[in-house]
């Protein structure tokens, strides 16, 4: 069985007793910041020179130093910028100032599982990642909540890491609702996997499938876009919620029945060997070397296929209907307003 931790399980005083440093004040950045401060944490945020965020982050009332400064002044350092920066903020800003004892963290294991950072042998490296987006982890820590997170140690140098990363879980209010052991290496295959081949691939491939088949048949796009998109929030949540079965409870026996009989025909046998590839591409480091020569060249391809994405007809269509749901677009604005930038 997995291991799980809760705040019984967690000594707050192991994070509230060192500084922490917090690079970036995006998604994550920002809600790490504010719960462990909140936590009576001793915080810094690190960002870089004309940052849009440093503003945002002086008014919640957050020491904001340059990330080098932020980096040195720190014991933790939680590396909390895109997975395509984290190298250059590392080289540039973290290891010149790094010591023994020091403690370096990350909410996504990309960098480390690939060799993209090699910390010296002194200082541990761990990973407390929540499973939710950033606004969640604030909103959530603020109404006394929290969002489930998986913690890892990859580098145990001071024999106290693993301790020390479940305090810093609890003082994000990951604790109270628990934290999950993995490794960096099973953290970042997993995400990987799950981002392209079912949450954003598999689903946007799907759905956008879905769509051109009725279109090409003669059917509305409004029609299409309704029944293959729109209507998939309901699905997800009654699943989020209830589970595969919970959600089959709720919908009714036609669609349960053709749920049962012709979801197996879409996802066959062919599409799981495709999976295989795919994990297999993530595992002995492939995706991995590919995104990495993508972003050193100038991200020509994916810039290419981010525009045809959005000229797509059922973005087009999609636009026009949202517009029509003033509703959605509340909620989009609520999200951005939460988020912190």
């Amino acid at each position: 069985m997995a291991t799980l931790y809760y705040e019984k399980d967690t000594d707050p005083s192991l994070i509230q007793g060192r500084k922490v440093a917090i690079l970036g004040y995006g998604s994550q950045g920002h809600a790490h910041a504010l719960n462990l401060s909140e936590s009576g944490v001793d915080v810094r945020v690190g960002l870089r020179e004309g940052s849009a965020s440093a503003k945002k982050a002086a008014e919640a009332g957050l020491k904001v130093m340059s990330p080098a400064d932020a980096a040195a002044d720190a014991e933790v350092i939680m590396v909390l910028v895109p997975d395509t920066e984290q190298k250059k903020v590392y080289d540039e800003s973290i290891a010149p100032s790094l010591k023994d004892g020091d403690m370096l963290m990350f909410a996504h294991g990309f960098n480390i599982r690939f060799e993209q950072i090699v910390p010296p042998a002194g200082v541990d490296v761990t990973m407390v990642a929540p499973k939710g987006p950033g606004h969640l982890v604030r909103r959530t820590y603020t109404e006394g909540g929290g969002v489930p997170s998986l913690v890892a140690v990859h580098q145990d140098a001071t024999g106290n890491s693993h301790a020390i990363a479940l305090s810093y879980a609890h003082a994000i209010g990951a604790t109270r609702a628990g934290v999950l052991d993995t490794t960096f290496t099973e953290e970042t295959e997993t995400d990987l996997f799950g981002e392209q081949v079912v949450l954003c691939g598999g689903v946007t491939a799907l759905v956008n499938a879905g769509f051109e088949t009725l279109v090409d048949a003669g059917y509305q796009p409004e029609s299409a876009y309704f029944e293959c998109l729109h209507e998939l929030k309901l699905i997800v949540d009654l699943m989020y919620e209830q589970g595969i079965a919970g959600m089959r409870y709720s919908i009714s026996d036609t669609a349960e029945y053709g749920d049962l009989t012709r979801g197996p025909r879409v996802i066959n046998d062919s599409v799981k060997a495709e999976m295989r590839k795919i994990l297999g591409e993530i595992q002995d480091g492939t995706f991995a070397q590919e995104w990495i020569a993508e972003n050193r060249n100038g991200r020509p391809e994916y810039e290419r296929l981010q525009a045809e994405g959005k000229a797509q007809e059922i973005e087009v269509v999609g636009a026009e209907l949202r517009d029509m749901m003033p509703f959605i677009s509340a909620g989009k604005q609520k999200v951005e307003d939460i988020s912190g930038g």
